[in-house]
């Protein structure tokens, strides 16, 4: 059983993780990433589930790094410390390559690591006041692990500034980088956000993820061509893609909706 994260499921196949450690602001440590690692494999894994929502109880989303498992590395060799990050790095791009849209709902404070996770996230959804910061090198460190989904999140120059400054930037200013979609009072956005995603087709939504990854920056060459009309054929002729199409034609819901 997960000691860190509480995870809920309701009966539209949505899937909440709340990360769960508020004394702490819930900075994590060892513990917490096995228990998302954990928790998101199972998630994956049952057809059941649609959608991957992430939040968080207590006064903040995610302070980073817990100064305890800090202390901890501090004392560790340098193997032993890659393989510690390497837990990081697995779980991050566990979260990256999800099979389902996710969703994350930030409030408070979200630093460090905590932007590294609301990176790898599909959609993010912010409360106006909340306060992010990528402040590892005012510690002496980097923000090395998390360095590829926060880059393509926030792009190469904003990162310029703050992996080196580490200032601390609004939710206006995230959304305005990139790294926050919507700006929101309270998580009633959500319902909006999930109700449109759960009429998606799953498998749709899973390729279309993939696609992305696929296509993004790089040139439309006849390889990348070839492959995007593959993709399409294949999904046209699938059962799911074969059942919107019926669906749109007769004017009914799909199967899934």
């Amino acid at each position: 059983m997960p000691t860190t994260i509480k995870l809920d499921r309701d009966n539209l196949g949505v899937a909440t993780i709340t990360l769960s450690r508020p004394e702490v602001h819930n900075a994590f440590d060892e513990v917490m990433i096995d228990d998302l690692q954990q928790s998101l494999a199972q998630l994956d894994a049952d057809a059941s589930v649609r959608i991957v929502v992430l939040r968080a109880d207590g006064k903040s989303f995610s302070a980073g790094a817990d100064l305890k498992w800090m202390q901890r590395a501090a004392e560790f060799s340098e193997e032993e410390n890659y393989e510690d990050a390497m837990a990081l790095a697995r779980l991050l791009k566990r979260l990256d390559e999800l099979s389902k849209p996710t969703l994350a709902y930030v409030h408070g404070y979200t630093f460090g690591g905590g932007v590294g996770l609301i990176s790898c996230c599909d959609i993010v959804v912010a409360q106006e006041k909340a306060i992010f910061s990528l402040s590892e090198v005012r510690l002496g460190l980097v923000p090395a692990v998390i360095s590829p989904y926060v880059v393509r999140a926030i792009g190469a120059r904003a990162a310029r500034r703050y992996f080196q400054s580490g200032e601390r930037f609004t939710s206006a200013e995230a959304r305005g980088m990139g790294l926050v979609h919507e700006t929101v009072e309270s998580d009633a956005a959500l319902t909006l956000i999930i109700k449109a995603l759960l009429q998606g087709g799953p498998q749709a939504q899973n390729i279309s993820k993939k696609l992305i990854a696929d296509v993004a920056n790089r040139q439309t060459t006849q390889e990348v061509m070839e492959n995007t009309a593959r993709t399409i054929a294949k999904v046209r002729v699938s059962a799911e893609g074969q059942e919107g199409l019926q669906a749109f034609f007769e004017k009914r819901k799909s199967s899934w909706s």
